[in-house]
């Protein structure tokens, strides 16, 4: 077994579990660890300081709707590669705009850089162990 693969395997799942507690968190499903919808909606609008007040909600709609599918799909290996971009991309407009709202501090403390350059990684990594991308390419 090449490192790779098994490099691969961890950054897909440290990914897709970053994403997936988030969208948990924001839905109460972690129960007294959660941030819940409406401090989610907060902290949208204070990300997406440029936006206009009408489009939070929608910003956070499809953040929540974009990262809870890119969890799935890495968590389950499908489309890795597409995933891993879209991740990538996802976590650099966080990165950046929350960038422009706080500075550059906060996205260094959260490590929003880091998780968006190791989805870049990933997505160009040829191994993908225990993924649905492996069962297709035997056949």
């Amino acid at each position: 077994m090449k490192i790779t693969g098994i490099a691969s395997l961890l950054l897909r799942l440290a990914l897709a579990s970053g994403f997936l507690s988030a969208v948990a968190s924001r839905l109460s499903l972690w129960d007294r660890q959660s941030s819940g919808w409406s401090n989610f909606l907060s902290y949208t609008a204070q990300v997406n300081s440029f936006a206009p007040k009408s489009l939070v909600p929608t910003i956070a709609i499809a953040s929540t709707i974009l990262e809870a599918g890119l969890g799935i799909f890495l968590l389950i290996g499908f489309k890795t590669s597409y995933a891993a971009y879209g991740t990538a991309s996802l976590a650099l407009l966080f990165a950046l705009a929350m960038t422009y709202s706080f500075g550059i501090k906060e996205p260094l403390d959260y490590s929003v850089f880091v998780f968006s350059a190791g989805a870049f990684l990933l997505a160009g990594m040829p191994d993908c162990l225990w993924s649905i991308d492996a069962l297709l390419a035997k056949k």
